[in-house]
């Protein structure tokens, strides 16, 4: 069974409304951009995944699984070694219907029903009472977006690329401006006209869309708060719950609370390319 939207091949000779499909993916590998005829529900049974599409990255931990809707072009990707487990819905015959992405909770409960629906065994009513009680699972998660939009003065952007090559950069932006050749009050002021945030709303950001991943993958947190910026995790824990509603245990805990709010980071460059197949 391939990704590449040819739904031809998965339904053939398949019993039921709904398709389980396991993908073994090793780091770096990416399911490049592409299509489906059916719904997909896009799963890390292990590992975390990322999902993306023209106009957001979803960070998908195995608490995780994404809604991607039939027609919607999509890549997959995973830095290190993941597993997904995919299940495919014809959309005749679907329980939802969200036209565009949708996050969702995986309680212990979808995880074992994406399992069983895997199973070739099931017979025609055990695959029927599966498939009903999938519809009942699908919890949509509140969104919070964590957009990261870029600089349109070239000095401006030429300081956010290198905040996105290393978002530990503590530089300021009059230290900066030295190197673009600009002051610190200019950049201060091509920030907030290109962006509509200051320079430090925007940096922080960035430190939180590069944290989600390693967040994700099960990084402590002291660790990744290092990696990103801050010189205390306490600080770092402040800035993700201002962003998120919620602290980096909160939304990565196995069994998610109701009032989960999934990051979704939106791409600062376009036409950015995942890791090499």
């Amino acid at each position: 069974m391939s990704q590449n939207g040819q739904s031809c091949d998965l339904w053939a000779g398949a019993p039921g409304a709904v398709i389980a499909a396991t993908f073994p993916m090793p780091a770096g590998a990416v399911f490049n951009w592409h299509t489906h005829d059916d719904h997909q529900l896009a799963w890390a049974v292990a590992g975390v995944l990322t999902v993306r599409t023209a106009a957001a990255d979803w960070v998908l931990p195995p608490t995780r699984a994404l809604w991607i809707p039939a027609g919607l072009r999509h890549e997959t990707l995973a830095a290190a070694t993941a597993t997904m487990r995919s299940l495919y819905l014809r959309p005749d015959r679907s329980p939802a219907h969200w036209p565009g992405p949708v996050p969702v909770t995986v309680t212990p409960l979808l995880a074992e029903l994406i399992g069983y629906l895997g199973n070739d065994t099931l017979d025609a009513g055990q695959r029927a009472r599966a498939e009903a009680l999938l519809g009942d699972l699908l919890h949509p998660v509140p969104m919070t977006t964590i957009e990261v939009r870029m600089p349109e003065d070239e000095r401006a952007a030429a300081v956010a690329a290198g905040l996105l090559a290393d978002p530990a950069d503590g530089r300021t932006l009059a230290e900066w401006g030295r190197q673009a050749g600009a002051s610190g009050r200019t950049l201060a002021r091509a920030f907030l006209a290109g962006t509509g945030m200051t320079f430090s709303q925007w940096r922080r950001l960035v430190r939180l869309q590069a944290a989600l991943p390693q967040l994700a993958a099960g990084r402590a947190v002291g660790t990744v708060a290092r990696h990103v910026g801050y010189q205390t995790p306490s600080a770092f824990v402040a800035a993700f719950r201002q962003e998120t509603g919620l602290t980096p245990a909160a939304y990565f805990r196995t069994q998610p609370r109701g009032d989960v709010r999934a990051p979704v980071i939106r791409p600062a460059l376009s036409g950015s390319s995942g890791p090499p197949r």
